[in-house]
């Protein structure tokens, strides 16, 4: 009976002697590992039954001195083995001491069961486990009452929480999107459709918000219900949707922005230009004269905002000449500090060494420093700025090919910032205030970065700030030329003005006729085209042209000019815009230009312009 019992058995049964050689196998163990029974037996179970590269070292006598000290320690195992064509395959085996009369070892029986299949399940599923641990998205496993039964490890380091701490909690806790009905609500849905995709917040055990997109998955296994949820961070993707439509509105911005300064610089031409008529025709000391020198100042001072916000909204290449940066300097302060209870005290250097700047868009880089300065003393106080001159040696760290600088210091009393702060200062859209845009100081880096300069800034909490600027030193001797320059000069020959504004093309013309020209007027650069040709054909030339960048509906002196190199490739044009942004202002002579004037001018800037342009011995385009 005990025979016809191990061999109808659907177990493997061995025995095997102190020295590991197999003594007994049963019909299961022959099928089992594939070979003959009389194959087996005497065969050591190293290297036949149990790999040997696995057993290397095994001491064989030391484990059956083992088995005899203890033998409850060997009595179940699970182990590997290896069947006759290779395959290896799991065992759970029971093993016995066998023992003679006198309580001798004299072997090992092993009842041994397979457990292949179970073994790669486990590893399958530990495989599972593990892809889906170091997965991306969280993975969320849960039931129709919201109760978190698993989740994987990027789900508890997204959250900050532990495995089991989420395990307590249920998608209301994590999810203040959610309520009970909200919830009863999308497990219904995800039941019928067997997915659903939505974007909805997590809240993190920190108490941070994150925006998170979420794939939901109906599972129904072992008569359970399931909702399986794989969670995507969204914050960099959300971050940059916000950037992009704030980029759009700053492109719709800048094109609303263009269009009001345009207009708004030929009305301040106008403006400028009745000014300066008015003021060439006083008689000296007139007491009237200041008062109009003020209001002219006050129309160059709304250029400057108009150019603002054109930068703001813009950019733009600057359009360079080269002036003293002091006076610059001097007005800012004066606008930024108009009205508020701060002071400012200056210390420039004697000599200082001119600089080839934007003046526009200079002034809008020290308004935005002295402003945010101003708000960081609401208490009141003092604002230094310094200017001199800075010979800077190749290799110090400031500039790498070194050269000649003008460092300009701004330093406030206000409370300062913190490191963080301090490292994202310059960034667009970093602002610590409730209603800023963030933009300011990205600017104007950008704008010091266009000038082929510097800025940094260095500050601590309660300490004050100060920014340090460094503009390139110009070779170039300074431009005199200012708003209240009264001195024009006068000329002749013949001029053609191109604009499609009729009150520009009036003032243009009468400050034109008053400085000794003869003028003629075009409302678009087809109209100039055709009078250009008809006076070269009749031998009485234009001797300059003075043009109109912007022409809505009509054409621009961008395209005109290039008509009119084809007919005269001697002409002398200057091009004139309201948008001094444009990169024609910037780079005249590679579009065929020989000066440029940007609008609003007065008689001092333009009859300086035309009267250079007029009395140039060679053509001034290339």
């Amino acid at each position: 009976k005990y025979r016809e019992l191990v061999e109808t058995a659907n177990s493997v049964i061995l025995t095997w002697d102190t020295e590991g050689n197999i003594t007994f196998v049963n019909d299961f163990a022959e099928r089992f590992f594939g070979y003959a029974k009389e194959e087996l037996l005497g065969r050591n179970v190293v290297g036949t039954i149990v790999p040997a590269t696995e057993s290397s070292g095994r001491d064989l006598a030391q484990l059956m001195r083992d088995i005899q000290k203890d033998p409850d320690r060997f009595r179940d195992n699970e182990n590997e083995n290896i069947a006759r064509d290779g395959t290896r395959v799991w065992v759970r085996w029971a093993n016995r001491a066998m023992r003679d009369h006198q309580g001798a070892l004299t072997g090992i029986l092993s009842v041994g069961n397979d457990i292949t299949d179970r073994k790669k399940a486990e590893e399958a599923l530990q495989l599972t486990r593990f892809t889906v641990d170091h997965v991306a998205d969280a993975v969320y496993w849960m039931d129709a009452k919201s109760r978190i039964i698993d989740v994987n490890e990027t789900a508890c380091s997204m959250l900050g929480y532990t495995r089991e701490e989420l395990l307590n909690l249920t998608v209301l806790d994590i999810d203040p999107d959610f309520t009970a009905g909200r919830w009863a609500e999308a497990w219904e849905t995800v039941k019928g459709k067997g997915k659903m995709t939505l974007e909805t917040r997590h809240r993190t055990k920190d108490g941070r918000i994150l925006p998170v997109e979420v794939m939901a998955n109906y599972l129904s296994f072992g008569g359970r219900e399931f909702d399986c949820a794989f969670a995507r961070d969204i914050t960099r993707r959300k971050r940059a949707e916000e950037e992009l439509l704030k980029t759009q509105k700053l492109e719709s911005l800048g094109i609303l922005a263009g269009g009001i300064a345009h207009d708004f610089n030929n009305l301040l031409t106008v403006i400028l230009g009745n000014i300066s008529l008015a003021r060439m025709r006083m008689k000296t000391g007139d007491p009237l004269a200041k008062l109009l020198g003020e209001a002219e100042k006050a129309s160059f001072h709304a250029k400057d905002l108009t150019q603002q916000l054109l930068t703001f909204a813009r950019g733009g290449a600057p359009v360079k000449k080269a002036v003293s940066v002091e006076g610059v300097i001097r007005d800012s302060a004066a606008f930024a500090l108009r009205g508020s209870n701060i002071r400012s005290e200056f210390s420039f250097a004697e000599n200082l060494w001119a600089v080839e700047i934007d003046e526009g868009q200079m002034v809008q880089v020290f308004n935005n420093i002295l402003i945010n300065a101003c708000q960081a003393m609401p208490g009141g106080g003092s604002i230094r700025i310094d200017a001199e001159n800075a010979a800077i040696e190749p290799g110090d760290g400031t500039f790498p090919g070194g050269g000649r600088y003008v460092k300009i210091s701004i330093e406030d009393q206000g409370t300062g910032m913190t490191e963080e702060h301090l490292r994202k200062i310059f960034d667009p859209y970093f602002t610590t205030k409730q209603q800023g845009s963030g933009l300011g100081l990205a600017i104007t880096h950008s704008i010091i970065k266009n000038h082929d300069g510097r800025i940094t800034v260095r500050s601590a909490l309660g300490r004050g700030t100060t920014f340090v600027i460094y503009l390139p030193a110009s070779g170039k001797q300074r431009d005199k030329t200012g708003p209240d320059e009264k001195t024009c000069l006068e000329g002749s020959g013949k001029v053609l003005v191109m604009d499609d504004e009729e009150v520009v093309r009036e003032i243009m013309g009468e400050i034109l006729e008053n400085l000794g020209y003869e003028v003629s007027f075009a409302p678009d650069g087809a109209a100039a085209i055709a009078q250009y040709r008809e006076a070269l054909a009749s031998s009485r030339r234009f001797d300059v042209v003075i043009m109109d960048l912007t022409v809505p509906g009509g054409m621009g002196g961008k395209e005109a000019v290039q008509r009119l190199h084809d007919i005269d490739p001697r002409v002398k044009a200057i091009a004139s815009s309201g948008y001094s942004h444009d990169p024609v202002m910037a780079g005249f002579r590679e579009y065929g230009f020989s000066a440029a004037i940007a609008k609003p001018f007065n008689v001092a800037a333009l009859s300086k312009t035309v009267h250079e342009v007029m009395t140039a011995t060679q053509d001034l385009r290339r």
